[in-house]
């Protein structure tokens, strides 16, 4: 018999470990304990589940106690809780639901991967039989069934992040009347305000309510309206029949931090590049561990399903003598929010703040595939990037087709060190159906690079308000009909095809800042006009873009959300 391993916890990290191990140590006596029924199962697809978009259950369990045990020939006992470290006689306390016993087992090394926990605010009624969270399978379960037996009208998400935007499509698709109820004034923290305007409007669009600035303060009794009285901070409520709590997790680091072992920020447990802990006999992996921010280098709580998959192969790799390490975490995720898609990598713009990082940004509005071939749709790209050397340290886009590779393209760049310069250069695969010759990811960089260089210069949707018009020329560079549809308060007209017949028009005296649709325009008539000798300054992402851009939809009763229209 070879070294003995115990595991504690299953899903993406703990059995990820416990499989990569066997496959280095054949002999390796490997225990893994989950105090719950199910050791690894498709966390992420339960959403899809309740909105009956996967309906076999059986589809949510990637592998049964039984099926682990026969492919991998490891110890599983599930309903089995891990109640204590004993780290002197390297023992753990194992509670027993099933047996309803307790005993101990010795290992040479130990695996934490405990997971995160749902955070429940602290207010009146939130332990109410209709309000829940999503963390697991049975919470899964409570939550269809619950929508199958009581045909709730009203139900209220509670949180806009991730598992909160998710739930409000799924039981939106069920043929439930959905409001999201967040606290910050937009939806989706990763991203930055700006980009979320348009998920604002989508989400409305959809009849979605949307309460943004705005938090719960108590669940009261709705009387014969509904359920629940959902309390709000502005004075205003919501009757729901259902609540969903998607606030957010917490690490579950209790065993560890009843063991001594070191924590780390938010409560999360301390671990080195070899997800090794403060004991060089425990290792520990997942939500619950802090892990290092690629583009800023602190400390971290990044729950999600790739790190720790990452993770617990390389506690596996080092546990077996090995010396794998964990390079940080860039935060890359992605989102279906009905028909749009929303995807992040690396730091957005309060993050870089927060950590006193420099940075410039750029936005561009690139169609997903050639504008002549059939079903083209379009995406925002936001790229950060560094003042000095253009390194990427962020993107973000929203969009609906060819989000995702776009993403996995600027996400590899960022793990890469490549700069926005780099990215003019990538030959990606194009064919009409599928792509531009000039790919979204090479006009992102074509954009930043303009800026670095300084071959144009940038104003952005938020200063537009605070331009004197009297001390600028304001221009807009759009059509005739595009200007009459619409402009930007103060804004003169000269189309870009007559500007360099018209461009006296403008007093030289003065700094020119103009505008077209989406910024492409703009930026030939910034060169055409520095050329003549102005001083120029383009609208970053255009007029559309400073009408999307940090977009607060305010909160509107059901009878009015029916008839939004997304444009």
């Amino acid at each position: 018999m070879g070294k003995k391993v115990l595991i504690v916890g299953g899903v993406a990290g703990g059995a990820t470990a416990a499989a990569r191990l066997r496959r280095l140590d054949e002999d390796a006596d490997i225990i893994l304990f989950e105090r719950g029924e199910f050791i690894s199962f498709a966390n992420c697809g339960l959403p899809y589940f309740i909105g009956d978009v996967i309906t076999d259950e059986d589809a949510l369990t990637l592998q049964t106690p039984k099926s682990f045990n026969g492919r991998f020939n490891v110890d599983v006992r599930i309903l089995s809780e891990v109640t204590a470290i004993n780290r002197g006689k390297k023992t753990v306390t194992v509670r027993s639901i099933q047996e309803r016993r307790e005993y101990e087992e010795t290992y040479d090394s130990l695996i934490l991967s405990p997971g995160s926990a749902p955070i429940l605010p602290p207010i009146e009624g939130v332990n109410s039989e209709a309000v829940f969270t999503l963390r697991n399978i049975p919470d899964t379960f409570r939550i269809k069934n619950f929508v199958k037996k009581e045909h709730p009208k009203g139900a209220v998400v509670v949180g806009a992040g991730y598992i909160g935007i998710e739930m409000a499509e799924n039981l939106h698709a069920a043929g439930v009347d959905v409001s999201i109820v967040e606290l910050t004034d937009h939806v989706i923290q990763p991203l930055d305000a700006d980009m979320a305007g348009e998920i604002h409007r989508h989400l409305v669009s959809k009849g979605v309510g949307l309460y943004l600035n705005i938090g719960v303060t108590a669940l009261g009794d709705g009387g014969s309206a509904a359920r629940y009285r959902v309390q709000l901070s502005n004075g205003g409520h919501i009757d729901a029949d259902m609540v969903i709590m998607a606030v957010g997790v917490r690490p579950e680091s209790s065993l560890a931090r009843e063991a001594g072992l070191m924590l780390g920020t938010r409560g999360c447990i301390a671990v080195d590049e070899t997800m090794r802990t403060s004991d060089p006999a425990i290792f520990a992996v997942g939500d619950a561990v802090e892990v290092t921010d690629f583009t800023t280098g602190r400390k971290v709580f990044v729950p999600l399903a790739s790190p720790a998959n990452r993770q617990g192969r390389i506690a596996a790799d080092n546990v077996n003598g090995g010396n794998s390490k964990y390079g940080g975490v860039q935060g890359t995720a992605i989102l279906k929010a009905f028909d749009m898609t929303v995807a992040v990598t690396g730091s957005n713009e309060k993050t870089l703040r927060d950590n006193l990082i420099p940075y410039l940004k750029s936005y561009t509005f690139s169609g997903s595939h050639a504008g002549y071939y059939p079903g083209a749709t379009f995406m925002t790209i936001k790229l950060l990037f560094a003042p000095e050397t253009g390194r990427i340290l962020g993107a973000q886009i929203t969009g609906r087709e060819g989000v995702d590779k776009r993403m996995d393209v600027l996400a590899t760049a960022i793990r890469a060190g490549m700069a926005v310069s780099d990215l003019t250069d990538l030959e990606l695969a194009y064919a009409p159906p599928f792509g531009s010759a000039k790919d979204p990811v090479n006009m992102a960089g074509y954009t930043a690079t303009n800026i670095l260089e300084g071959a144009w210069k940038p104003f952005y949707w938020n200063e537009v308000t605070t331009l004197d018009r009297k001390a600028v020329n304001f221009l807009d560079v759009r059509t005739i009909e595009e200007f009459a549809d619409g402009t930007l308060g103060g804004a003169y007209n000269i189309p870009l095809d007559d500007l360099r017949v018209r461009y006296k028009e403008l007093d030289k005296t003065k700094p020119v800042y103009l505008f077209c649709q989406i910024g492409l325009r703009g930026y030939i008539a910034s060169r055409i006009l520095t050329a003549k000798g102005f001083n120029v300054y383009n609208l970053a992402g255009g007029y559309r873009f400073a009408g999307m851009a940090g977009t607060v939809i305010p909160p509107t009763p059901h009878s009015r959300r029916k008839g939004f229209q997304d444009k």
